[in-house]
């Protein structure tokens, strides 16, 4: 599904800016399935609501706040922190060390961020796992965004703010389309992750953004590769 990029339209890039969760690490590693699975219990715990009725639930939360964590702070004004903590006791080994990920992320030119909804500690290990956390300047996560998730506009306005980022040279790497509309609207370049082959082993359909789709510079469902064709040098 790559469609290589030709490297003079990513040779102004200064800043790269990657979200973590099916992003850094590809859709087939099922990590974010094992997360997803703890917000259910979550909510099942916290509301006293069968697995069944917190999964629709916790989907509706996400759909209608952004993130799972808003709405059930909006709704029921939990403690952020411990829904983080539980939610991101994880198994970290299902993620597969990927060296030629790490070589390529090292090799762009400028600063390279991750930019997540999650926490910055789910961050760190999934990164430090992968073998590519060296190769960043900085984590903007949740509690950074001030627990106002992507893609609220002023979510990337404090990362921007934060780090002196210039649109216009820089570069926006994410997994859902949705997310990628205020990068565009804002002179990014947008780069959308998908799975192998674009078939989701767990996602449902509304997640897969197709009315964001004019939001979207570029495809890929390779990053390591994608990333390399970017650091050739130009004809």
């Amino acid at each position: 599904m790559t469609k290589l990029p030709d490297p003079i339209l990513f040779s102004d890039v200064d800043d790269w800016i990657f979200d973590l969760d099916n992003t850094l690490y590809p859709h087939h590693s099922n990590l974010f399935s094992q997360i997803d699975v703890r917000m259910t219990s979550y909510v099942s715990d916290l509301l006293r609501l069968s697995h069944e009725d917190a999964r629709t639930l916790q989907k509706q939360l996400y759909r209608e706040y952004g993130t799972t964590l808003r709405g059930l702070m909006t709704r029921h004004q939990i403690d952020p922190d411990d829904f983080l903590e539980k939610v991101h006791d994880i198994d970290y080994s299902w993620l597969v060390p990927d060296p030629v990920l790490g070589a390529a992320i090292r090799q762009l030119p400028g600063r390279k961020f991750i930019f997540t909804n999650g926490n910055r500690k789910h961050a760190e290990r999934a990164a430090r796992q992968l073998g590519v956390l060296e190769h960043f300047n900085d984590i903007f996560d949740i509690v950074s965004a001030d627990l106002t998730p992507k893609p609220e506009r002023r979510t990337y306005e404090r990362f921007i703010e934060a780090h002196g980022i210039v649109a216009k040279n820089a570069a926006m790497f994410e997994d859902l389309a949705r997310n990628l509309s205020v990068p565009k609207s804002l002179g990014m370049k947008t780069v959308l992750v998908v799975p192998n082959n674009f078939e989701p082993t767990y996602s449902e359909i509304w997640e897969r953004d197709k009315a964001y789709e004019d939001d979207v510079d570029f495809v890929t469902d390779d990053l390591a590769a994608f990333l390399n064709s970017i650091l050739k040098t130009p004809a």
